[in-house]
């Protein structure tokens, strides 16, 4: 082993409804990852929630605006940059983490979502990033709550407040 390369790490998804373990995908979005595991070192995914749902899709959290007290629309904020794509042909299949992103390829940020159902159709156009390891009975607590009619008409808005409480990078279990 090269003394240059660091271990393999993970994350920890802490939220109101349990945990998720993700393993990341250096190899295919280094940039991604790196984004990913700085912004949750610095604890800025706590106190967010999973702020967009749709059951058979995805569920999409790490909106700042989703903080208690803050003002701003949810599913607008970020870290006050935006990041490269790194589109990579990793499938968009359940329990794969990919990068949030308006219509501009070069717009992600923060906002990040784990896909609950088959979403091919989003290969080659949102940078997937890691996946799934433990905690899929989480994302199907999460994916399948009530939602309601957000501002826009889509029927993605949870009922119920789904806190993350942190996201831990940890080595990755062997």
């Amino acid at each position: 082993m090269s003394t240059t390369s660091s271990p393999a790490e993970q994350a920890i998804i802490k939220t109101t409804y349990g945990d998720m373990t993700l393993a990341f995908w250096p190899e295919v979005a280094p940039k991604t990852v790196e984004n990913f595991k700085k912004l949750a070192r610095e604890g800025f995914y706590n106190g967010t929630a999973f702020h967009r749902i749709i059951k058979g899709f995805m569920i999409q959290g790490g909106c700042p605006n989703t903080k208690q007290g803050e003002s701003g629309m949810p599913g607008t904020g970020g870290p006050g940059y935006q990041i490269a794509a790194e589109f990579n042909a990793r499938p968009h299949v359940r329990g794969v983490i990919s990068m949030a992103r308006s219509s501009h390829p070069d717009s992600a940020g923060s906002q990040f979502f784990i896909v609950h159902g088959d979403a091919r159709f989003l290969d080659n156009q949102y940078t997937a990033f890691g996946e799934l390891v433990a905690g899929d009975d989480v994302l199907e607590r999460i994916a399948t709550v009530p939602t309601q009619n957000s501002g826009g008409g889509e029927k993605s808005t949870p009922i119920d407040r789904i806190e993350v409480l942190s996201i831990e990078i940890t080595p990755a279990a062997a």
